[in-house]
């Protein structure tokens, strides 16, 4: 596997375990300002050059709404116009092409540059020998959001075991975690356990961006692929999507909001259970109830947990869509008070707790494991064990994985 990288100022950190070369020179060094330059995405860096990168290649695209340079070009237009580059053909993953829609998505066409548009979340979704005809470079560019069970870096994974089987290259346009890079937490995934809601060993919450994990799937489990990721400049791993300078482009029709994001890893992660996670109403993963819940109740108990960051106000809600569509819900509006302290992971848990003592037969929790993927962790909320104990325990696995992962970092 040969691999390149693209980096800025901040992405130091030597590739120990495969050889890297340097592919660029780092961009000059911006002069102090009251306003500090917007973060430019990996898409920036490839537009600034001219798709350099790509010049003589014949390109695959996987991308969707999300692919766009800061300034609002749609990446594909980018690569479309560029100098000795052929673009021959495009991918959509999960929520389609234009990121709209919740269900299995079937193939189209692009308007602008007629180009056929393979849906990687309808009847595969893996880029298969007939999708790939004239393809010798696969580029990738969605935006992920930091949380495992996120698809999109699923469909980054088969990208790249396509490209070993087919002889692609692949190169990853890199672009910030929303999450920052500093945080981790919630259970490690078991190889086992790894499916299209869980496609590395990572744990729910895991700090990378789409190019860090890129590099991790290709390191450890030996995809042989030649990899480049194209780094985003100017981007640290303390930074969350508010440092970045960046326009938030909802990346999946229910990720309406920059703290949607935040809270999705803990609230998402109640998805497989009898809740309503707020699909359907105005505020995806913002709110959480059933008809079951007493929302008065809950928000009570959460406010004596004293989590930080986050205040609980108790609401009535009917979704207009999914689950208990038009059913009256008690449940709870999570407001985020101070990002970098709150910890999404400990309010899922803490939220799971509570339901199991206050509601243990209304709250069914036999699917609770389908994005948790970590029966212990299941079986302690069942038997109602301590927030703190259940945090702890997964101490050890991501002690190891803050180890595994730093051969792999970009950005300091």
């Amino acid at each position: 596997m040969r691999s390149t990288v693209r980096r800025g100022p901040a992405a130091a950190l030597p590739f120990r375990l495969i050889p890297f070369v340097l592919a660029a020179a780092l961009a000059p060094v911006p002069a102090p300002s009251q306003t500090p330059a917007p973060t430019q995405t990996g898409a920036d860096v490839l537009a600034a050059d001219g798709c350099l990168a790509l010049r003589g290649r014949q390109v695959g695209l996987v991308t969707n709404h999300t692919g766009r340079t800061s300034d609002g070009r749609r990446v594909v237009d980018v690569i479309a116009a560029a100098e000795g580059v052929t673009l021959v053909t495009l991918f959509s993953p999960e929520h389609g092409w234009e990121g709209a829609v919740d269900e299995k998505v079937g193939d189209s066409r692009d308007a602008a540059t007629g180009l056929r548009v393979w849906s990687l979340y309808g009847e595969t979704r893996r880029p298969t020998a007939t999708m790939l005809a004239g393809v010798d470079t696969l580029v990738f560019d969605i935006q992920d959001i930091g949380c495992r069970f996120y698809t999109y870096v699923s469909t980054l994974r088969n990208c790249l075991e396509a490209a070993a089987e087919h002889g692609q290259r692949v190169v990853v346009l890199d672009r910030p975690n929303p999450l920052g890079g500093l945080a981790m937490a919630g259970p490690v995934l078991a190889d086992e356990r790894r499916d299209f809601v869980g496609a590395h060993r990572v744990p729910v919450r895991h700090g990378m961006t789409a190019g860090e994990l890129a590099r991790m799937m290709v390191g450890e489990d030996g995809i042989g692929c030649e990899l480049q990721v194209i780094a985003c400049r100017g981007w640290q791993r303390a930074d969350l999507w508010a440092d970045t300078g960046l326009p938030w482009i909802n990346p999946s029709p229910n990720m309406r909001t920059v703290t949607a994001a935040l809270l999705y890893p803990g609230i998402g992660l109640l998805e497989g259970t009898n809740l309503s996670v707020g699909r359907g109403t105005d505020t995806p993963f913002e709110v959480l109830g059933a008809p079951w819940c007493d929302g008065v109740r809950l928000a009570a108990a959460l406010r004596a947990a004293r989590l930080p960051g986050v205040a609980f106000v108790p609401v009535s809600f009917t979704p207009t869509a999914s689950r208990f569509r038009g059913e009256r819900c008690g449940g709870v509006h999570f407001v985020v008070t101070d990002w970098r302290s709150f910890e999404p992971l400990r309010l899922g848990i803490t939220v799971a707790t509570v339901l199991r003592r206050h509601h243990p037969d209304a709250w069914q929790l036999d699917k609770l494991d389908w994005l948790l993927k970590h029966a212990p962790t299941a079986e302690r909320i069942r038997d109602g064990a301590e927030v703190d104990g259940i945090v702890a325990a997964w101490q050890p696995d991501l002690q190891l994985f803050r180890r595994r992962r730093q051969p792999f970092l970009l950005y300091e």
